[in-house]
């Protein structure tokens, strides 16, 4: 039980430290009612996170909008910004990754697929927002259930339903009794594992560092306020730890959107190939 005095102070004295439910948000505008889904509990509203999935869509295509609007022979601030933006994902997770045959038609979803989580990870330093929308797990499955769906039909459309099985599943080269053996594993690891493992990668990360924070944050006001005199050193080494930590954060941000479009386009690249 938490004091209504202080949040970080439990109703015994000590310290209440943070922990997965400071993620499970209330709906905004109150409202506490709940239902039960895969054993845990949920709020039934509009909460922050949603919000933010929909900030983050209006942000991300009204600053691209402004960017290339004129389309200018001799760029201007704006317009520059928006084409190096765009060059970086187009170069280095479009045409690198999936070849220059094939990638041009997968850079608008690379594209949008990168700011959209990049703009949703660094909510979580945002003043006034601080809280990262992909630290909610079901939202990080939602994106990864759309990019299987995307590498598999296009790996479909190319080599059929039963092709594109075999591409997956039947490793090039290795024949006999192995196959037994490698067939099932490939097949999980390549159709039914992905996405859990995209996800998570992104979640986990999120979730992770944001938790860090707030116990370095809620740990260094305890120690300074709530304890002895002696403890205050340590509780001023530990908001400077909530500073470099913070930084160490926006670049997190930026790898965790990076290394997640970036393995998309490597899926995309695998389902196009013609062997493995």
């Amino acid at each position: 039980m938490i004091s209504k005095g202080n949040p970080v102070v439990a109703a015994d004295g000590g310290f209440t430290p943070p922990g997965p439910g400071d993620f499970d948000l209330p709906p905004i505008g109150g409202g506490h009612e709940t239902f039960d889904w895969l054993g845990q509990s949920h709020y039934i509203g509009v909460t922050k996170p949603m919000l933010q999935l929909v900030l983050a869509a209006v942000l991300v295509f009204g600053f691209f909008y402004v960017t290339a609007r004129k389309q200018a022979m001799v760029p201007g601030r704006m317009q520059f910004i928006g084409e190096q933006a765009y060059g970086f994902v187009r170069n280095s997770m479009g045409r690198d990754i999936i070849g220059s045959h094939d990638f041009m038609r997968f850079v608008p979803y690379l594209f949008t697929l990168f700011f959209f989580i990049l703009l949703n990870n660094l909510f979580a330093s945002l003043p006034g927002v601080q809280f990262p929308t992909f630290s909610r797990s079901g939202m990080v499955y939602a994106l990864a259930g759309m990019s299987w769906i995307v590498y598999n039909a296009v790996g479909i459309k190319k080599h059929g339903f039963i092709g594109y099985l075999k591409l997956q599943s039947v490793p090039a080269g290795v024949g006999g009794p192995i196959l037994l053996l490698l067939v099932p594993l490939e097949f999980l690891s390549n159709i039914v594992v992905r996405p859990v493992t995209l996800a998570l990668r992104l979640f986990a990360n999120m979730l992770a560092g944001h938790l860090l924070l707030i116990l370095f944050a809620l740990g260094g006001q305890y120690l300074i306020v709530e304890m002895a005199i002696q403890y205050a050193p340590v509780g001023i080494l530990a908001w400077v730890m909530f500073i470099l930590i913070s930084f160490l954060e926006l670049l997190v941000q930026f790898l965790q959107a990076y290394v997640f479009v970036l393995l998309n386009a490597m899926y995309i690249s695998g389902a196009l190939a013609d062997e493995h």
